[in-house]
Order: structure tokens, then sequence, then C-alpha cells
């Protein structure tokens, strides 16, 4: 159940960011975790420690029985049934509680993507939109791992186009059955699961979820793929040749399938994040230990200055992960801590609950699974030539982060999400961007003294994320301008507007929680994260002025094309810090600890 703490928080609107402006009182940050959170944390990390690691060998060349016992030994220690409801076998914790076992059990990419795929879209589908008929019979033994999930959505031709799947659906002559046929790609779990999440269209177009066994006639499991990373998990195709499935395992409504396909994809998408958040981790501490260890010129190469700007910047994107996911789960369990479970509809309001941040979901999962593309590649090079080799971990970790901007939706469909939900609920008046895009345009005619005068200690970082909202904002309005109703095909207009709001999140996310830690611990215990936030805000707020020059250069010209980039210079000026000297700062006591930390 959500914490006393998270209960008494005030309910924040999904994508509303942009606009107003949050206290540190308001967000959830990993300082804020209870007694509960750290003993789940630790039971994740024992599990992790003693039972995962210790079998990565075996893992990876494919015994799935060994999968399967670990899935159950997970089952038993509740590690599996967080989401699922008390009354199903479940532990029906937050989502914070969720995001912390996930950050654990990503110290191995190969098992985590097996239990990320059972505990998720593998179970979640039937949590959400499950009748109590269907709850009672899968519930209880996908909480204990008796039973291992798998969603089947994707096909050959329709990957991040799932609703244009190929597979079909015909009611049986006497309606007791339906009649699957077609092949869906690259399921996680695929290999030993018992129970599919599968999507195919009735009579060729009423998209329609089924939940199938692996049991029912008709069904079958193609060869495992041969992957490039994440060997330790089972990908393989099914196939569906007059697949038999019960009347009553359709999964919610008839012709609704996609209401099941998007919503399941955002706890995935959050979920997601905190394991690329922890698989960065484990792959820092690799990279400090190999670092102090290895010597180059007669000292360890722990002593150069490029080798401590990367752990620097490695540590850096750590900090502001953990502070984006927790800020978002946060987020959802306030609201959800004001349904009442036992009511009547309870489990669509949860639903519903979430889908609310579904942009931050989205934002959560290209910015993690970029940044762990960033540690692991400066974990290969501080590794050098062993870096390349086998026997050495960094190689591994290289190959099986590579998938986490592919699936739950690729990075550039998640890009389209984020700008084109926000620009959605603008036209609805959901959200009121529209408003305030035209108020910050009367604001830039009003001259010089645009701006807003901010005071006290990070008063010069507040106002910097200030500007860079301003940016995202002033953007995206030009962009409104040239292309009005047509700017949902400018993919490349809309990827930039995700990229100014990925950013401005991400940014704010690590002042909050700065500010946060300053207020509780002062100012010399905080000097680690004060020095984590200036170094990413140094390379946010570029990467923001990147992307609306980018857009502004696409929607304007001549006089105007002048006339806006200098609002574009004008709203990213800023002092630089000194990122070498906080750098140094940061790598040294990384160095010291042997680890990541704060302290």
């Amino acid at each position: 159940m959500a914490t006393p703490e998270v209960v008494r928080k005030t309910q924040i609107q999904g994508g509303s960011f942009l606009l107003e402006e949050r206290s540190p009182e308001e967000i959830f940050t990993p300082e804020d975790f209870t007694e509960q959170h750290r003993l789940i944390a630790q039971t994740a990390e024992d599990f992790a420690l003693k039972e995962i690691l210790p079998n990565i060998e075996n893992i990876e060349h494919k015994d799935f029985s060994l999968s399967r016992q670990l899935l159950r030994k997970a089952g038993e220690l509740g590690l599996s049934s967080v989401d699922i409801p008390e009354a199903y076998g479940g532990m029906e914790m937050d989502k914070v509680t969720s995001a912390i076992i996930g950050e654990h059990i990503a110290k191995y990419a190969g098992f985590a993507t097996t239990w990320g795929g059972h505990t998720g879209i593998g179970t979640l589908p039937i949590v959400y939109f499950g009748t109590e008929e269907q709850k009672k019979k899968y519930l209880p033994r996908l909480a204990s791992g008796e039973m291992v999930g798998a969603y089947a959505l994707s096909e050959a031709s329709s990957g991040s186009d799932a609703l244009n799947c190929r597979a079909r659906a015909e009611l049986s002559k006497d309606g007791q059955h339906y009649l699957l046929n077609g092949e869906k790609m690259w399921i996680t779990n695929a290999g030993f699961a018992d129970l599919f999440t599968v999507f195919a269209k009735i009579d060729g177009d009423r998209f329609t979820a089924f939940l199938v066994e692996k049991t029912f006639p008709g069904f079958a499991i193609g060869a495992e793929e041969h992957k490039m990373g994440i060997r330790g998990s089972s990908t393989c195709p099914i196939i569906l040749n007059d697949c038999k499935v019960p009347v009553e395992n359709v999964l919610g409504e008839i012709g609704k399938g996609h209401v099941i396909a998007f919503n399941i994809l955002n706890v995935g998408r959050f979920k997601l994040g905190a394991m690329c958040v922890g698989g960065a981790r484990v792959a820092l501490e690799q990279a400090i230990g190999y670092a102090k260890q290895r010597k180059a010129f007669a000292k360890v190469i722990a002593d150069f200055g490029l080798i401590r700007e990367k752990l620097a910047n490695m540590a850096v994107g750590i900090f502001v992960g953990e502070s984006m996911i927790y800020r978002t789960v946060g987020m959802m369990d306030v609201a959800v801590s004001r349904i009442e479970r036992s009511a009547a509809g309870a489990i669509e309001q949860i639903r519903k609950s979430i889908e609310e941040y579904a942009v931050e979901c989205s934002i959560i999962k290209v910015w993690g699974s970029e940044m762990i593309d960033y540690v692991v590649d400066e974990t290969v090079q501080i590794y050098g030539g062993y870096g390349f080799v086998e026997e050495y971990p960094a190689e591994r970790a290289y190959r099986d982060a590579r998938i986490n901007r592919i699936f739950e939706g690729t990075n550039e469909i998640n890009r389209l999400i984020i700008s084109g939900f926000l620009l959605k609920r603008a036209m609805t008046g959901q959200l009121p961007l529209m408003p305030a895009i035209k108020k910050l345009m009367d604001e830039v005619l009003s001259g010089p003294g645009f701006g807003d005068q901010v005071e006290g200690l990070l008063s010069e970082e507040r106002k910097l994320i200030s500007n860079a909202k301003k940016l995202s904002l002033f953007a995206a309005g030009a962009a409104a301008q040239k292309y009005v109703d047509a700017i949902q095909e400018q993919q490349e207009v809309m990827g930039a507007m995700a990229d100014m709001v990925i950013e401005t999140y991400a940014m704010e996310s690590a002042l909050l929680r700065t500010e946060k830690l300053l207020t509780a611990k002062g100012e010399a215990a905080s000097c680690l994260p004060i020095a984590m936030l200036q170094t990413y805000l140094s390379q946010g707020i570029v990467r923001t002025e990147a992307a609306a020059r980018k857009i502004v250069a696409a929607v304007a010209e001549g006089d105007m094309l002048r006339t806006q980039m200098a609002m574009v210079r004008r709203l990213s000026k800023h002092d630089p810090f000194n990122t070498i000297a906080l750098g140094q700062k940061i790598a040294a006591r990384l160095i010291e600890a042997g680890r990541y930390t704060l302290g």
C-alpha cells in the first residue's frame, strides 16, 4: 500500500512540469524511502547477489529450467507480485517498490529481461483488464512463479505499428472458441512461458487481446533467436495455426485491444528506466574497480583526468536517472493512494492514474535507455582492449544494453508519444499549453526586461531551468504556428520538441532532489549532489538549445529566423559551470568509495 509520506503529497497532473513550478516537498526521491522500502531493497539485493549472479554462465547458455527456478524463488520472496492485488496472491504494494526491485534485479540484464517480461507485460494485462474468473485462475500462479507469463504483440511486419497486425481470430461455428492464425515475433520468455497475452484481429478488423495457454491446440513455439545481447533471456516466435482459444479467454473488450497494448507499456517503460539505472550502477562500479587496479605510465588509470571525467559523468547520469524515476513513481503513488481499493471499478481507476503519467513514463524510457548506453560504452573504453573480450563484464553489459532503445516502444516512437501526447492534451484543453505559449510570446515582445528574478542558493540553477522551460514552449509555439494541425507529420520537429521536454524534466528532477537534500542535510553534506546537478545542467542546456535551434531553423527564415534565434540565445544564455573541477570532485569521492555514492 502507499506509504503515509507519499499520501500527504499533492496530486500533480501529468505533463504539467512544463507549465508549473514544483517545490522539493512535492516530489518523492530515493532519500524518502521508508523502512519497508529499504527492507525490500535489501531482499532484492540479496536475491541478485546470491541467486542470480552465481548462475550467470548457465543462464547465458540458455538453461531456462534455471530461469524458471529463479522466478519461483523470486515469487516466494514476493519480488514478482508487488503489482498484483492481495486478493489474488499478490503483495499489492506501491510503484516505488516496483522500481526499487527492478533496480536490483537489473544486476544481470539477461534474467532482468525474463523477470520484467513475466512480472510486467506478462502479468499486468490480467491485473488491469482481466475478468474476476481470469484473475482467480491465473494471477495466483503468476504471482508465485508457478506459471510464467509472456506478451505477444509484435509481428515481423508490424513492430512499432502494432495495430497493423496480421494475426486473425474467427469465432468457431459452435461459438465456444476463437480460432487464431498468424505468427508473433520477438516474444520474451516464449521458450518456456505458460501463458501468453496475444493480440489478433477478430474478423480482420477488431483488434483484440486473448489469453492463450501454451497447451491450447494449434499453438507452437518457434526456434530461439540468436541475439546480440540479453542472451540469457528466451526470445522466440510463436505460431498460431487454428489455435483454439476459449471465448472466456478474451481479455478486455472485443475491438479494444489497443487500450490494453498501450496502457501496459506505460508501466513497462518506468520499470525499464529503473532497470537501466540499476544496470548503469553495476557498470560504474566495475569501471571504478578496474580503473583503480589497471596501471599505465607507472600509475593507475583512475588517476588520469580523462578517466575521472568519464566516471564522474557516469555517476551524474545515475543521479539524474534516480531523480526522474522516483519523482514519477511518487506521483503515481499519490494518485493511486486516493483510490478506495475495495470500491467498484478501483482497478480501472488505478490504470487511469498510471496512464496520467504516460509522458513521464516515455521520458524515463528514452532517457534511461540512452543513459545506460553511454555508461556501458564508457565502461568498455575504460577497460580498453579487455572491454572487447568476453571474459570481462564490460563486453556483455555493452551488448545487453542496446536492446533497451528498441523494446517497450522504440525511442523514436516514444519521442513522438511525448510531444504528441502533450499537443493532444493542449488541443483538448486538458493541459493549458497553448495559453502558456501565447503568454510567453507576449512576454517576448515586451522587450529586454523579460525574465524571472531568482535569489538564494541554487538560484542560478533554478533560473536556467526556468529558461529551459520557456525555450521549450517558445520552440513548440513557433512550430505550432508554422505547421498547425499538420505538425504531427513533421517527425523531425516532433522529435526535437521531445528532446527539449526530456531535458527539461531531467534537469528539474535533479534540481528538486538537490534542493531537498540541501534542506535535509545542509550545503556541506550536499556538495556531491550539487556538483552532479551543475555538471548535468551544463550538458542539458546545451542539448536543449541545440534542439531549439533545429526547430527554429526549420520553421522560420529571413528576419523572422534572426528574431527567433536571438530569442533562443537569450533564453539559453548562462554563465558556465567549471565542469572540470566539478568532475574532479565527483570522481575523487567515487574512487575513494569504490562505487556510486552521494556521500
